[in-house]
């Protein structure tokens, strides 16, 4: 059984998103790994202080949204955007446009903490 495909949108076909829409998910991916990469570049630049195990902490984390967007942006090449990784299910679009990368639905994101 096949995994079902991601949010249909005009324009797509078997439920795969139209050019339009895979362009604007790109997009929005390609934003919010600039973002990040500009918060680590500051955070790397910035001096050593009394907080750099915070500094590290925090760079930590923002490599790790990097990797979910670089992740996010396979997953738009391969027609799976949008579908949960545990359940199969769709990902609401609202929970894609708050965070473009996540992996799971809120149910199943729930379920894993």
């Amino acid at each position: 059984m096949n995994p079902p495909r991601t949010v249909s949108s005009s324009g797509g076909s078997a439920g795969q998103p139209g050019l339009a829409r895979k362009h604007e998910i790109l997009q929005r991916l390609q934003h919010e790994r600039n973002t990040r990469l500009a918060q680590v570049t500051a955070m790397e630049s910035d001096k050593p202080n009394a907080n750099q195990d915070l500094v590290t902490a925090q760079t930590t984390a923002i490599r790790m949204v990097l990797a979910e967007i670089e992740a996010a942006v396979a997953r738009v090449h391969d027609g799976t955007y949008g579908v949960c990784h545990r359940c199969e299910g769709r990902i609401p679009v609202g929970r894609l446009e708050i965070l473009p990368y996540v992996r799971y639905c809120v149910r199943c994101q729930q379920l894993a903490l």
